[in-house]
């Protein structure tokens, strides 16, 4: 079974830098990319960022660029989300997710993480 384990998220202040990893110990032939999203209160799941597990292939939501950096590390199965200049509108449950493409869809990605709370305050 595939089991993908957020971690990183807590409160920080506006400006500061936080770095999210998702471990997945059970990758496939089905999930050859893996992605980012996020939900803040009230809101929709958005897409943030994703990656080819080769790492050639990389896609960022347009609030994010600039700002966010996402990566891979294939000898750990890991994937990382290097988050800086955070601003209170960041703050949401990031949810790690593995799918076929590295695409901003959500029905791309079959499994899913348990997320990871993310506060920035003003």
């Amino acid at each position: 079974q595939v089991q993908l384990v957020e971690s990183g998220g807590g409160l920080v202040q506006a400006g500061d830098s936080l770095r999210l990893s998702c471990v997945d110990s059970g990758r496939t032939f089905s999930s050859n990319a893996m992605g980012w999203f996020r939900q803040a209160p009230g809101k929709e799941r958005e897409f943030v960022a994703a990656i080819t597990w080769s790492g050639g292939v990389s896609n960022y939501a347009d609030s994010v660029k600039g700002r966010f950096t996402i990566s891979i590390n294939n000898a750990k199965n890991t994937m990382y989300l290097q988050m800086n200049s955070l601003k209170p509108e960041d703050t949401a449950v990031y949810y790690c997710a593995a799918g076929p493409y590295p695409v901003t869809l959500s029905r791309n990605y079959v499994y899913w993480g348990q997320g990871t709370q993310v506060t920035v305050s003003s």
